[in-house]
């Protein structure tokens, strides 16, 4: 950590020209003693990066940022308050603190909290950034979060771990035992030290590898910003071998649409399937990646149409947490389908269909956008059709 960084005229071209061409300020002589162009180009970086992402830390002086690598890796805010409203207590050890996006807002919810980080540099950075949010009531440790839980002897209220997803050997890996620390090697020394885990994992795991892999799993969390699946959270309660909670989350500008469903009840629920009626409904992407298909076309009583469509219908509008069209035509599908229409422009989805977006544009040629949507699907005997829809 260059300290040089944070004397005030540094600080004052940071702040105003976050946004400019880096290429350019790299390419100019030094600007400012002990601190190296390549240098103030990382700061500008990372903070033009936590514009969206991380709003407290852009908007707050006097902020030092770590490399742009180590603000992708970290939750945005609106992941972290999710998670933080998950859980409270007294004490939580975050075993693999990084930046500290989590134990920042951990911190509204527990008395104590250690910030444990392996690498000493982002330790000594996440300290900082604490004491300029005024956030002083944290434990920073520049050490492995396991190692730390070996030589103490207490018991904690919860434990908190992001295993990081890029090996030495594999490169960007999701499983839980490619990921540092090997959770599932150590899970037994973390319920030494507590009965509560909260675990972040890759969005591209597979949940049921991930309850395979894992031991105790009480919740499972699937969220979404936006309709992109950023996060899945695995909650772990020592000794609890009960049917699974799953909660899917889509966090959107000003509501979230929260659907929760259990995974045996899944397993066991009898859905409906038909052709379609006069309106559509397709799941955001929280609910796509929990698999709750039967529990969610269950809950708004809605008929499938194929058992791995994903696409739902029904005669009359419903709210439902995702998107909603109303069916304007159904076509058969065949390659000669839009042969004699000229300026075609639509927006294409495909559901358990054989061709991809890019091959449909290009055989059919269709350009993107407008206000109407085709939906290539299959219904009930694989039939392969064309929902012409318009966005309700």
């Amino acid at each position: 950590m260059n300290k040089s960084i944070l004397n005030t005229g540094v600080q004052d071209f940071i702040n105003k020209k976050w946004n400019a061409d880096t290429m350019s300020v790299l390419l100019k002589k030094q600007l400012f003693q002990d601190v190296t162009q390549k240098e103030l180009v990382e700061q500008l970086e990372a903070k033009k990066r936590c514009k969206d992402k991380l709003p407290t830390w852009f908007g707050t002086p006097n902020i030092y940022y770590p490399n742009k690598l180590n603000i992708e890796q970290t939750s945005s805010e609106k992941t972290a308050s999710y998670k933080a409203d998950m859980i409270s207590g007294n004490s939580l050890v975050d075993l693999t603190g990084g930046l500290g996006v989590d134990s920042y807002f951990f911190l509204k919810k527990f008395h104590e909290v250690v910030h444990c980080e392996i690498d000493s540099n982002l330790s000594e950075i996440a300290q900082h950034n604490f004491q300029v949010l005024n956030q002083n009531n944290i434990n920073c440790l520049a050490k492995n979060g396991i190692d730390y839980l070996k030589t103490i002897d207490k018991t904690f209220d919860w434990l908190y771990v992001d295993p990081s997803r890029r090996s030495d050997h594999k490169g960007k890996v999701f499983l839980l035992e490619d990921c540092i620390p090997n959770l599932p090697e150590n899970l037994s020394l973390l319920f030494q030290s507590t009965k509560n885990i909260l675990v972040k994992t890759s969005p591209l795991l597979d949940i049921k590898q991930g309850i395979k892999e894992l031991d105790f799993v009480k919740e499972i969390h699937v969220v979404a910003v936006k309709n992109e699946v950023k996060e899945l959270l695995f909650v772990l309660q020592h000794g609890f071998l009960g049917d699974i909670h799953i909660r899917t989350a889509n966090l959107l500008q000003d509501t979230h649409q929260i659907f929760d469903f259990w995974l045996h009840g899944e397993s066991e629920a009898i859905i409906n399937y038909g052709n379609p009626e006069s309106y559509l409904y397709e799941p955001n992407a929280a609910i796509l990646k929990s698999g709750g298909f039967k529990s969610v076309g269950r809950e708004f009583q809605l008929t499938k149409l194929h058992p791995h469509s994903h696409l739902f219908t029904s005669s009359e509008l419903k709210d439902f947490p995702g998107r909603r069209f109303k069916v304007e035509e159904i076509l058969p599908y065949s390659k000669n389908l839009f042969k004699t229409q000229k300026n075609l422009k639509a927006n294409i989805t495909t559901r358990n269909f054989p061709l991809s977006v890019a091959e449909l544009r290009k055989k059919h040629k269709i350009k993107d956008g407008g206000e109407t949507y085709l939906f290539f699907t299959k219904i009930e005997n694989n039939t392969m059709v064309v929902l012409r829809c318009k966005k309700v």
